[in-house]
């Protein structure tokens, strides 16, 4: 996959079928020998324009055909037709983790080992697994890994289908080669009852204190500052996250953020949207520790970057109360943003991660800007839940405020830039 190129968002409310209805685009390559293409290979998918690569989820049927237009008879070994997978760490070889072969030439009435002249062509389907068993495993069968390529990524997945055409001995063998994009099928469990009819109705959604199952308080945290360089404050600050702790590409994540102090003033400063600095933080791990939850993050095999930003805003409930100030919220996901997934040697995982707060007349004391105060572990799935379509609650005409995490934590917006020639992606 070409950098800048997106899997396809994919949030359909049932398993779409298979068919012509749904593979409404047809993607032809070809192979050319002294400017004349003879060697061709077709394949019907759902992408959007046959200019993107084919655009594949889990269980579909690859179902294309394969060409062949030679100028004379010759002699060939076999043709046949593959479909491979693998991940690639930098600076080692790729590990193939599918293989599925068809052999389309010569057939059972044709052993002749001749082909003849003028065009010939072979239909082929494959059934894609929505589970697989890599060598590094160690037996386990386990999901499917999405496609996954970008500019300077320490690893990357590619999923392509390969024709072999292969003659006798001494004679050139020749390939023809696409990749084509994947995208497993993942779902979250539903919200809380009180949440889906809030989704339904268009209502406010109930905090935790009406609707405990729809939210995850997590523990609170106290950090302390100087504010206007006159006093130092000590504030405690607790967030919820509505819960399963699972959402969908391009779906929001509504949040509620509780600030609680003896000083008044320093909430009054605090509790602006311009002060918070909430994220959600993908993690790309690499190596033979890649999905061990607990492993050691080293620089050289644990690479963090921002995939999406959280905003604020006054709750219409409680918001000014004495000592304490409550903000509603939601984090917005990143276009492009990629599904988690465990597998060996290359895992990509999500938190949602507070820095420290940072506005005009305030200072932290005892934290470092660029550490974050607290971190949630969340996942990132690729499928909606049935009947359920969440929705943004901010106000209406409310202007976002930027905070690049990445700039925030020292980080490279495009990756680690020790990665950048190996690619040839600049």
């Amino acid at each position: 996959m070409a950098d800048g190129d997106e899997l396809p968002g994919y949030t359909a409310r049932a398993a779409a079928p298979t068919g012509a209805g749904v593979y409404r685009t047809e993607h032809k390559y070809s192979l050319e020998t002294k400017g004349r293409p003879w060697l061709f290979i077709f394949i019907n998918s759902r992408a959007q324009s046959a200019a993107s690569l084919p655009y594949f989820v889990q269980a579909d049927t690859i179902a294309g055909r394969v060409e062949v237009d030679i100028e004379k008879a010759e002699s060939v070994k076999t043709i046949s037709v593959a479909i491979l997978a693998g991940v690639t760490v930098v600076g080692q070889e790729e590990q193939v983790f599918l293989n599925l072969n068809h052999d389309l030439w010569p057939s059972a009435n044709d052993k002749s080992g001749k082909l003849a002249k003028g065009k010939h062509s072979w239909p082929f389907t494959f059934t894609l697994p929505a589970k697989v068993s890599p060598l590094d495993a160690k037996g386990l069968v386990i999901e499917a890994p999405p496609s996954f390529t970008e500019r300077a990524s320490p690893a990357y997945i590619d999923y392509r289908v390969v024709v072999n055409f292969k003659r006798g001995a001494f004679k050139m063998n020749q390939t023809l080669t696409t990749s084509f994009n994947y995208l497993p099928l993942t779902q979250a469990e539903p919200p809380s009852p009180l949440r889906l009819l809030a989704y339904k109705e268009g209502t406010e959604l109930i905090g935790p204190e009406g609707d405990p199952a729809g939210w995850k308080v997590l523990q609170p945290i106290k950090f302390k500052g100087k504010l206007f360089d006159v006093k130092e404050v000590e504030v405690e600050c607790t967030i919820a996250v509505a819960t399963p702790l699972a959402f969908t590409i391009g779906t929001p994540i509504p949040l509620i953020l509780t600030l609680k102090s003896e000083d008044e003033q320093a909430l009054d400063t605090l509790a602006n949207p311009k002060a918070m600095r909430f994220h959600l933080v993908r993690t790309v791990a690499v190596g033979s520790d890649a999905m061990d939850d607990k492993a050691e993050r080293r620089s050289n095999n644990f690479f963090p970057s921002g995939a999406g930003q959280g905003y604020f805003w006054p709750s219409t409930e409680g918001a000014k109360e004495a000592g304490k100030r409550t903000m509603r919220g939601e984090v917005e996901m990143k276009k492009g943003t990629k599904p988690s997934f465990h597998f060996p040697r290359f895992t990509v995982r999500y938190t949602l991660d507070l820095l420290p707060f940072s506005i005009t007349g305030f200072v932290p004391l005892g934290t470092e800007s660029g550490k974050s105060l607290l971190s949630e572990p969340v996942k990132i799935l690729t499928r909606q839940v049935p009947g359920v379509t969440p929705r943004s609650y901010a106000p209406p005409g409310y202007e976002k405020e930027e905070s690049d995490y990445n700039a925030a934590v020292g980080f490279l917006e495009n990756g680690n830039q020790r990665f950048y020639h190996h690619h040839g992606f600049a």
